[in-house]
């Protein structure tokens, strides 16, 4: 029996590797959806007596997606004490003004993986968890950009406002049942993501040197310090109090 089953995606870099490697404690059964798998990680899993489970797949593939959800969450183990889905996976592109936002792919991706890929597992997840007495938890990884606008980021920003909302849907229908859904914005944090946002054109993001100055200032909050955070909140009493939350509003 493991006392918690987690499932995390985006595992593979950035923040998503960071939580993975928090969440490798004993009694813990671990999967990762990523595009790619993580030798390290199998290894570290392995030292510390953790059973890991890594599903290689691309969540901006719609079929791809709904494919893998239904997989894993079939033959998920129905006696742990705490069931934790954590949607982390996401991106930031396209980053263009409104205007230029014409690439219907790249807008399909995007939603395909910041949100329908969400909707997806989480009704897996549900259903598979139904009527258990254990702790069921979603963490849906947002932004500030869901909460408030920043030109170049119209898809961004949309995909992350879609995620408060259904976050909130999750609670409406499900909380009585048990189940605790938090929107969870990570603050501004050193991963790939920035990477790619520092290499954008002003033109499309004009709000870019502040990035940059935040970069070369030490501003940016380190993926292993907000994984710590983000996972010791799942462990609070009061976890899912407030449903659209920031981890910075925690020490």
């Amino acid at each position: 029996m493991s006392q918690t089953i987690a499932i995390l995606t985006g595992a593979s870099r950035g923040l998503g590797a960071s939580l993975a490697r928090g969440l490798l404690a004993p009694g813990t059964h671990l999967v990762t959806l990523a595009r790619r798998t993580d030798d390290d990680l199998a290894s570290l899993a392995r030292d510390q007596g953790v059973t890991l489970e890594q599903v290689p797949v691309d969540l901006s593939d719609a079929e791809a997606a709904a494919s893998v959800a239904e997989r894993i969450f079939a033959k998920l183990p129905r006696d742990a004490s705490r069931y934790l889905l954590i949607n982390n996976a996401g991106t930031v592109n396209p980053v263009a003004n409104t205007a230029a936002l014409t690439d219907v792919a790249a807008i399909g991706a995007a939603f395909t993986l910041n949100v329908t890929a969400v909707m997806v597992l989480t009704a897996r997840f549900l259903a598979a968890t139904q009527g258990l007495s254990a702790r069921r938890q979603i963490v849906n990884i947002s932004s500030g950009a869901g909460r408030n606008p920043n030109a170049g980021w119209g898809v961004y920003c949309a995909t992350k406002a879609a995620l408060d909302m259904y976050t909130r849907v999750v609670n409406a229908e499900h909380r009585e049942h048990g189940v605790q859904a938090v929107s969870m914005a990570p603050g501004v944090v050193d991963t790939g993501m920035q990477e790619t946002i520092r290499s954008s054109s002003v033109e499309s993001f004009p709000a870019l040197a502040r990035f940059q100055e935040m970069k070369a200032t030490g501003k940016l909050s380190t993926p292993e310090d907000v994984a710590r955070r983000i996972l010791a909140y799942t462990e609070r009493d009061d976890f899912g109090q407030t449903e659209i939350d920031d981890i910075r509003n925690y020490s």
